[in-house]
């Protein structure tokens, strides 16, 4: 039976779930919407995982990143646990190996990586300000009637250049009814928000930072062709997109899993595909232990407390 090594990065937005093999070969990816329900959404990946292995391979390793990152790896039986940066980084430096300077735009939060000899050297991470972000993009796209994977080719056929204030989404949303009035174009309109949005990224996230190409442009937003175009145009430079842009954090982290199962020669948590009929109850509570008042999480199968985390001290997460 041949070996593979599952990654799964479980945002707000989506759930993407890749297993690879020893060469970091993709033998199966799935990208989809999570529609707010972690679990349920893993679980449905985690069956079309195993209807797609059909008895051939043997999960070795399991990895999780992302924002659920810890209630999916406590229900998957997770070898590795890590942030974002860390299973993007991962990701890219495997499959462009030269790259200086990562892109990445994901539902709710945006990302810049920098690279160097094979190392992390810096990042900014923005998750406050929803103007770039691809849950920003899907609203206007709704608003404009566009499906959003036509989105970028409108931008293309622009004709003129509209100046859209991009740096909060109620000035842009408010500047775009505005220019529609005044008679542009959607495709006008379309090209002047892509070229907003990467100017705020850049401005927010790349501020006092020095941007070096190779230039590598991922995440759910990568596919956006007008998006890309106008990060080009800024930078007078390519903007490389992966091949697998839309999956790289569950790439990395799935490399991330086998590298630690190799290293350590243990044999992984994984809990099997039987987890997919486990229900998982997880519920929240604030520890009155000292003034930090923390929100723990606790997470229960028929009633009995399976992990807790959240707690800055670690009395709850340390009980397991």
């Amino acid at each position: 039976m041949k070996k593979v090594y599952l990654g799964v990065d479980i945002g707000s937005v989506s759930i993407n779930l890749v297993a690879i093999d020893y060469n970091n070969e993709i033998i199966f990816k799935e990208y989809s919407r999570s529609n707010g329900q972690p679990l349920i959404s893993t679980k449905k990946a985690l069956l079309n995982l195993k209807d797609k292995l059909d008895g051939n391979y043997e999960i070795c390793g399991v990895g999780t990143t992302g924002s659920g990152r810890q209630l999916i790896g406590m229900m998957l039986g997770a070898d590795v646990v890590k942030n974002e940066i860390t299973a993007h980084a991962t990701a890219t430096m495997n499959y462009v190996k030269d790259a200086r300077t990562i892109f990445e735009i994901g539902g709710q939060d945006s990302k810049m990586i920098f690279l160097k000899d094979g190392f992390i050297t810096d990042f900014a991470m923005n998750t406050v300000c929803a103007a770039g972000t691809g849950s920003f993009l899907d609203h206007q796209a709704e608003r404009l009637g566009v499906p959003i994977e036509e989105f970028g080719d409108h931008a293309r056929k622009a004709n003129r250049n509209v100046r859209i204030a991009g740096r909060c989404t109620v000035f842009a949303e408010s500047d775009m009814i505005s220019k529609q009035q005044f008679g542009f174009s959607k495709e006008d309109i379309i090209n002047g928000l892509c070229e907003a949005l990467v100017r705020n990224y850049l401005s927010n996230l790349g501020r006092g930072k020095k941007l070096e190409p190779p230039y590598v442009f991922q995440g759910g937003v990568a596919a956006n062709n007008g998006i890309k175009d106008a990060f080009e145009r800024e930078l007078g430079a390519k903007v490389f997109v992966p091949e697998n842009f839309h999956v790289m954090g569950a790439l990395g982290v799935a490399i991330l899993a086998k590298e630690f199962i190799y290293e350590t020669k243990r044999k992984t948590n994984f809990r099997g595909f039987e987890t997919a009929n486990i229900d998982f109850v997880p519920t929240t509570f604030e520890c009155s232990g000292c003034s930090n008042v923390c929100e723990v999480i606790k997470v229960e199968v028929n009633k009995e407390v399976v992990a807790m985390w959240g707690d800055k001290c670690g009395k709850w997460t340390n009980s397991f």
